[in-house]
């Protein structure tokens, strides 16, 4: 039985370099700190790594509800802390009685200094306040490069992360039923909108599914994906309920408010 038969296709390079990490720990008795993983990276990260006595494997961004978070792999053996992590977390100032920052500003900002999105973890904004998770290796860069965000001139502030806020996590869950699981069937049921009009989302690679660009209307999403549409928001389909007596499918699924 082949281990890719748990991955979508799209997937395996991914496996594969977690395969190779789960070597390196368990033969060759190294220590493995990864990049930022996005919760779909993490879950397959657990899948491969598995109930290995020999291994250990820890999580974490920052804090409990963090949802990017890196990854330390290593011998069992060994204890692992916060500090292995190696984060580090800003306070990003700026004048918000004048000028408002949302995530897609701050995510700009940091591509612009030439940072892949692996190297930086959450993005909370919430009431005027704005944080931001990195590396530390590239702490110092992104405090000297990122001076303006937006429209506001900023400055970043190292602050411990006893000080990280907790961004609102809610979501609005309905039902619906679709005729398929392709892309643009599910996506113009979620989103209230007609298939033409999602068509050019997809097309444009505004839509992601599980936090990678999907530009194929023809894709077919799982129970469990995340999808978000750039402007409209994120959703997630928390389950696929079975068929209706016409043969359709029974989606419950969450937008994210």
């Amino acid at each position: 039985m082949s281990i890719y038969q748990h991955f979508r296709e799209e997937e395996r390079s991914f496996v594969d370099q977690v395969l190779e990490w789960k070597y390196d720990v368990g033969t060759l008795h190294q220590t493995k700190l990864t990049d930022f993983l996005d919760p779909r990276e993490q879950d397959i990260v657990k899948t491969v790594i598995g109930h290995d006595d020999d291994l250990s494997l820890s999580l974490w961004g920052g804090s409990s509800y963090s949802e990017r978070k890196r990854a330390v792999l290593c011998p069992s053996y060994l204890d692992i802390t916060d500090e292995d992590f190696q984060l580090s977390l800003f306070a990003i100032d700026y004048p918000s009685k004048f000028v408002s920052i949302e995530h897609r500003d701050v995510l700009g900002s940091l591509m612009n200094i030439g940072l892949k999105r692996e190297k930086f973890g959450d993005i909370v904004i919430e009431d005027g306040i704005a944080q931001l998770v990195v590396a530390s290796e590239i702490s110092d860069y992104v405090e000297w490069n990122v001076k303006q965000i937006g429209r506001a001139t900023v400055t970043l502030n190292h602050i411990p992360f006893s000080a990280h806020i907790n961004p609102k996590d809610e979501w609005d869950e309905s039902t619906a039923t679709v005729s398929s699981l392709r892309l643009d069937v599910v996506l113009a049921e979620v989103y209230k909108l007609s298939r033409t009009k999602v068509l050019p989302y997809i097309e444009k690679g505004l839509v992601k599914v599980n936090w990678k660009v999907s530009d194929q209307a023809s894709f077919l999403v799982k129970e469990g994906d995340h999808l978000s549409v750039r402007g409209l928001g994120r959703s997630k389909l928390h389950a696929i309920e079975g068929k209706t007596k016409k043969d359709k499918l029974r989606l419950r699924f969450g937008r994210k408010r």
